[in-house]
């Protein structure tokens, strides 16, 4: 058997001999051209255009001023579990940290895990961790998972609302009866939804009962923390006291607190932010549709260019960004499956001209990319 340091140098030859060398041509995959001054980014996270808003950095900066305030935490859980309809709501300093350890304390060897084949990884890795029986489900199909919950019983189901890889939406309310019917837990994750969808951006599962709602806050709401919403009031301690991520990270700092705080008031408040980001999506789908992109149907203001081989995807990104639109390739493990993909993530702050001109861009680069 070769060595743990020989099989280290194994794993690193493969990478970068097979894939880097081989498959991208010499080119790491993150690896992009110098931005233009008016070129058009949409390879973020920020769907409502929050990230610098003068009231977020300021309440920053007035913390980063002002001695910590006990308990600070609390009450900002409490502004989020209000919002979004819960009695109890737990921060994280992640969306990761957020599904692995609830998985860890919803899960256990006895307890099957039934996961759409695309939920987010760290559902995933955090079922694997207390060794729960992992059972996927194909993509959206509520059919595959029934006959999955007949063979194998109550367990965790777990999806995510909005696919953040393609823009895929989740049918919650079917996954939610199918829940109901076999007395399963279901565990939604909303970061791609929370703050642009429901009619106060709530997000999509609250309307269907939900047992937990997890989301990344460094989406729609910019920050850097992860979220974990129910309506069991004595999981926040269970979580706290038990939770490895809860247990061995340190604790969110005060003023990312408060910039958290501040950014929720906004999207309270801005309800315009949600209604231009629809009529940004609305347009640009009926757009790529015309021209014949398959994109995954909906409403959502992910758009996934599917091109298939890795070369593929470098090509069309490159020729995007030669034309000013900067966009996110994803290649397997984070693309869509087995493909890879250029993913556009769309935002409230693109104006009428931006919007034309991903359209010609995206025109441009169809045929020359054999979409």
């Amino acid at each position: 058997m070769p060595s743990a340091p020989d099989r280290l140098d194994e794993r690193l030859n493969a990478f970068h001999l097979e894939r880097v060398s081989g498959t991208w041509a010499g080119r790491l995959m993150l690896t992009r051209r110098e931005q233009d001054p008016d070129a058009i980014i949409l390879t973020g996270g920020d769907y409502l255009a929050l990230a610098h808003h003068p009231a977020i950095v300021a309440a920053m900066t007035q913390a980063l001023r002002t001695p910590a305030v006990h308990q600070r935490q609390d009450r900002i859980e409490a502004e989020f579990a209000g919002f979004l309809g819960a009695t109890a709501a737990v921060l994280c300093p992640s969306g990761w940290a957020a599904n692995t350890g609830l998985m860890q304390l919803v899960a256990d060897r006895d307890v099957p895990v039934y996961l759409d084949e695309r939920a987010h990884r760290s559902l995933r890795e955090g079922a694997r961790g207390t060794r729960a029986p992992v059972v996927d489900f194909r993509h959206n199909d509520v059919d595959d998972l029934l006959a999955h919950l007949s063979k194998h019983g109550s367990g965790v189901i777990a999806v995510d609302a909005v696919y953040g890889t393609d823009g895929a939406i989740c049918p919650l309310a079917d996954v939610a009866e199918a829940a109901r019917a076999h007395d399963c837990l279901l565990v939604v994750d909303e970061s791609h939804s929370l703050g642009t969808h429901g009619a106060r951006g709530e997000g999509l599962a609250a309307r269907v009962g939900a047992d937990f709602r997890t989301a990344s806050l460094a989406k729609a709401i910019p920050g850097r923390a992860g979220l974990i919403v129910c309506d069991r009031p004595e999981f926040v301690p269970y979580f706290r006291h038990l939770a490895y991520p809860a247990v061995f990270s340190s604790p969110l700092l005060p003023h990312d607190l408060a910039g958290l705080s501040a950014t929720l008031s906004l999207v309270k408040a801005e309800d315009w932010r949600r209604t231009r980001l629809r009529e940004i999506t609305r347009r640009l789908r009926q757009e790529f549709t015309a021209m014949g992109y398959d994109l995954e149907p909906g409403h959502a203001h992910i758009l996934a260019l599917g091109a298939g081989r890795d070369t593929d995807v470098i090509l069309a990104r490159d020729l995007l960004e030669q034309r000013g639109v900067y966009g996110a390739a994803h290649f397997p493990p984070a693309g869509s499956g087995e493909r890879g993909l250029v993913r556009l993530s769309l935002h409230a702050a693109l104006s009428d001209q931006d919007i034309d001109r991903i359209v010609g861009a995206c025109r441009d680069i169809r045929t020359l990319c054999g979409f």
